[in-house]
């Protein structure tokens, strides 16, 4: 028997229609999950917007709570990737450099400024997956994934392992942070990019004396705060 042409034979035409069929699903619950929220959000309009049925959503994703911690994965993934490549990005080009090498700061900021740029891109889904109208426990996930972005910048910024340190890192990853939140909820692009300066030039300032040492924090707050 003739194969008809263009169709994959086999496992491999069966693995195409099982990811094309897991990604409508996903598409389709996007869509419901940033019009309605988590918990109004109905596994029956899912599946009717992705054209397909109860029982394959829950034999690729086991119900509604796993379809969002899937968005949720792919979304962070999506930040980690871009991030990740601006950063490399930066030190090559720092390395072509006269002074030979980029800096932690300048690292720093263009992930930074990558990761802003995807809120912006991907809005619906930032929006949708910080106004905590999530499935039980995802608090519990998010704050553990804040942790570890937290110690990525830490090592990032090549800082030394102590509580001034960490909170440091900690302060600058909050900074970028609740500028993704800023970045999600503007009207429009060029919005957007001004906050997205706005927020580099925050993190800029945080960064020109370093985080406070050892001895500097003994002393008293009038002390730190004078000219």
């Amino acid at each position: 028997m003739t194969k008809p042409i263009g169709k994959p034979a086999g496992s491999a035409w069966q693995w195409s229609r099982t990811e094309q069929t897991r990604r409508a699903l996903l598409d389709a619950a996007r869509e419901v999950f940033t019009e309605q929220g988590f918990a109004d959000a109905s596994i029956a309009e899912v599946v009717e917007r992705a054209g397909s049925s109860v029982g394959s959503l829950y034999h690729h994703f086991g119900g509604k709570s796993e379809l969002f911690l899937t968005l949720w994965q792919e979304h962070q993934q999506a930040h980690e990737q871009a991030a990740s490549q601006a950063v490399a990005e930066a030190r090559q080009a720092g390395g072509a450099s006269p002074a030979g090498s980029a800096s932690p700061a300048d690292l720093f900021c263009a992930g930074a400024r990558a990761y802003l740029d995807g809120s912006w891109l991907r809005r619906d889904l930032a929006l949708l997956f910080l106004t905590g109208d999530g499935p039980p426990g995802f608090e519990v996930i998010r704050r553990s994934r804040g942790h570890e972005w937290i110690a990525q910048n830490d090592a990032l910024l090549r800082l030394p392992d102590t509580s001034l340190d960490r909170l440091y890192a900690a302060i600058l990853t909050a900074v970028i942070g609740e500028g993704a939140r800023e970045v999600a909820a503007a009207r429009n692009r060029r919005q957007a990019e001004r906050i997205i300066e706005a927020v580099i030039c925050y993190v800029r300032r945080l960064m020109a004396d370093g985080p406070v040492s050892e001895d500097a924090s003994t002393l008293p707050v009038r002390d730190l705060l004078a000219p």
